[in-house]
């Protein structure tokens, strides 16, 4: 059953979606919420993967949680664009925060997607030696993992690592398996987590940058470059590649976070060259190498490429490291062809000198916390940073009373391309604007972006990480037009008042 929707500019057309949602866009904060002062026990600066599980962690209690975002909606900083994989434990030393919170991490995912229900599979991680010597370094490897605990990691000889992933070239002499690792949709687990948050009582806060902050009598006052404030006793720094500003803005302690950019290419889901398993080649002293990863959803992705760079907002990619990135992966994965790609695109990874996760309290002003320098493996120990901060908060003086009304879960949205034809008739029974494909390369539904715009995302950027529409092959050049009618139908913005991903990225003007 096709549906054929003409939406008009006047926003005049009939709107099929009219089941009954969760919305939890009436919890994201306004003018008027400000205009209240109203005291908070906590502010969480950032609402990337750390502040959205720290968010969610600080949910379970009594408390008032304010979570304050620069953009216009939350991951789209650093947690936007990472590689999705849950690391397996193995290539970091014991001694390092960031090792132990990894493993910590990586165990609590399985109850994490019973509850929030996000895009999530442990395929396992495999890395690929091509030489006795890449093998002296795997040996090392599978040391290091036994001593950090990695469940059930392997050390594996040619015949074996071929039969876990065996698009792996002949060439390959051996390598390393940590089954436990996987891969994720970063985006979707960050929108869930906060999801779950705003369910509990949080509230967010999105296009707030914070450009000054003053503290008397126990209070934080936290202004923005509009002029709007927010006054919390506590404050948490978990502001990714900004940290080191926001410190300095707030008075505490002085660091320097450096962007280390990474490119990717995205490959189609009809490549011959998706592996099983997340494949590393062996890594150097300074990168783990380009990786070839099965994305949960279906595609491929090849890269990063690790490069230090002074301008923080540079995503920028460039063709002249295509050849570099595809001749190393070709190496372990020899099908992996240019001419699958179907996009690029860069993200940036916060690094402090030490190459450690700084989360500690501030020494210099109160009740702040920092929690810095969140690069790889960030994603993997969110949920144990959430954990981390909490006790630190604890330790700090906040009370921490555990709510009685925490509800743990958030109900899985129906996506049309996981159902049976038996299933989606039955959607489409239901709500008609199931049967109104929007996306085609993805299969998305008019009712998945309503879904999605209901939940509070009015943006391009937003709407595609929430439903993947405009992600598959096309980017977008089929449904980016009825994506905006919809937005402008409900939410009724004009059509020049629709972003990409917020101020300063509008995608129609009017003529004069």
């Amino acid at each position: 059953m096709l549906i054929n929707i003409h939406i008009l500019i006047d926003n005049q057309a009939p709107n099929l979606y009219d089941t009954t949602v969760v919305n939890t866009e009436s919890k994201r904060g306004t003018m008027k919420d400000l205009e209240s002062k109203q005291v908070f026990d906590a502010a969480v600066i950032g609402a990337g993967v750390s502040g959205a599980s720290i968010a969610r962690r600080l949910s379970m209690y009594d408390l008032k949680i304010v979570l304050l975002e620069k953009e216009a909606d939350v991951s789209f900083g650093t947690s936007k664009a990472n590689s999705g994989i849950i690391h397996g434990g193995f290539h970091h030393e014991t001694s390092l925060l960031k090792s132990r919170l990894e493993l910590q991490g990586n165990l609590m995912f399985d109850q994490l997607h019973s509850e929030l229900h996000f895009p999530f599979k442990r395929c396992g991680i495999i890395v690929a030696a091509m030489n006795v010597e890449e093998m002296k370094t795997v040996q090392f490897l599978y040391a290091r993992g036994r001593r950090n605990g990695a469940i059930d990691i392997e050390l594996c000889s040619r015949e074996r690592i071929l039969d876990l992933e065996p698009k792996l070239t002949p060439d390959v002499v051996g390598g390393l398996y940590a089954p436990k690792g996987g891969i994720i949709e970063p985006y979707r687990f960050v929108f869930v987590l906060v999801e779950s948050a705003l369910m509990n009582g949080v509230r967010l806060i999105t296009d707030f940058k914070v450009t000054s902050a003053e503290h008397s009598k126990g209070l934080y006052e936290i202004a923005d470059d509009a002029g709007r404030t927010v006054k919390s006793r506590y404050v948490i720094n978990a502001a990714g590649l900004y940290a080191d500003e926001v410190s300095r803005t707030f008075g505490a302690e002085e660091y320097t976070i450096t962007a280390r950019k990474g490119e990717y290419y995205l490959l189609d889901r009809m490549t011959k060259a998706c592996p099983g398993k997340v494949v590393f080649p062996v890594p150097t002293s300074v990168s783990k190498g380009m990786l070839v990863i099965p994305t949960v959803e279906g595609t491929v992705l090849v890269g990063p490429t690790a490069e230090e760079i002074p301008a923080k907002d540079d995503l920028s990619t460039s063709s002249d490291k295509l050849k570099n990135i595809f001749d190393s992966a070709r190496q372990m994965i020899p099908k992996i062809s240019t001419s699958d790609v179907i996009t690029a695109f860069a993200g940036m990874r916060p690094a402090l000198p030490d190459g450690d996760f700084y989360i500690k309290a501030s020494s210099m002003i109160p009740n702040f916390i920092h929690v810095a320098g969140i690069q790889s493996p960030g994603l993997t120990a969110a949920p144990a940073i959430g954990e981390y901060v909490k006790d630190l908060l604890k330790e700090n003086g906040l009370p921490l009373r555990e709510r009685k009304d925490y509800i743990p879960t958030v109900e899985p949205v129906p996506r049309l391309r996981n159902k049976s034809s038996y299933a989606i008739d039955e959607l489409i029974g239901l709500n008609p604007a199931y049967g109104n494909i929007v996306c085609r390369c993805e299969n998305i539904s008019e009712a998945e972006i309503v879904e999605a715009i209901r939940r509070g995302h009015h943006t391009l950027d937003g709407i595609k990480y929430f439903t993947r529409a405009g992600m598959g092959r096309c980017q977008g050049g089929f449904c980016t037009s009825k994506i905006i009618e919809i937005i402008m139908r409900e939410t009724s913005k004009s059509f020049d008042a629709i972003t990409k991903r917020g101020a300063g990225s509008t995608l129609l003007w009017r003529s004069l």
